[in-house]
């Protein structure tokens, strides 16, 4: 995946009523080794990694990269909130010649169901608009995925087809900036 440029990163940290988007920091290293590592988070996503594998992996500071956002509520880590540039030789796009932002989120099982997901999602994609401004972003999940349906629908995402990938039916969405959120 390219990059959001020509953003400048990390932005100043991003604070909602309860959490605030940040660059990561060495500290976050064990909850992103127990993110990946998680049944339940990685039950959409492909599966868990094996946790033996992600303590040789993760580098001492993890997600130090353009378009990561660590969701740290009260000073931990909680989760993260990505905005990266969709592969184009994935299907599901809404240019021509592909390279729309991608919005991609995981939180930990334990912050699930508290709303952290949506004001996250939403902070990240107010800064986006406010930094690449009239670029649409794109959101993908699978069908199946009622929570992240939900989500999608409630930031504002517009279907834009469905399409199988990875032995299940995808929902592709959009979100610009013009399109108004609940």
């Amino acid at each position: 995946m390219t990059e959001l440029s020509p953003v400048a990163w990390p932005p100043a940290p991003l604070k909602t009523e309860r959490l605030v988007l940040r660059a990561s920091e060495a500290e976050d290293r064990a909850a992103f080794i127990e993110l990946f590592a998680s049944p339940e988070v990685g039950t959409y996503v492909g599966g868990p990694r094996p946790r033996d594998e992600l303590e040789r992996a993760v580098p001492e500071v993890p997600g130090r990269r353009p378009g990561l956002f660590v969701i740290d509520l009260d000073g931990a880590m909680i989760g993260m909130v990505t905005l990266d540039r969709r592969d184009a030789e994935r299907p599901g796009h809404v240019r021509p010649d592909a390279g729309e932002a991608e919005l991609g989120y995981m939180l930990l099982p334990e912050a699930w169901g508290c709303g952290y997901a949506a004001e996250a999602c939403a902070a990240a994609l107010g800064w986006f608009a406010d930094a690449l401004p009239g670029e649409p972003v794109g959101l993908c999940t699978q069908t199946a995925y009622d929570r992240a349906m939900r989500l999608a629908a409630k930031l504002g995402f517009t279907e834009v087809e469905r399409f199988e990938e990875y032995g299940a039916e995808q929902w592709f969405g959009v979100w610009s900036s013009a399109t108004p959120s609940d």
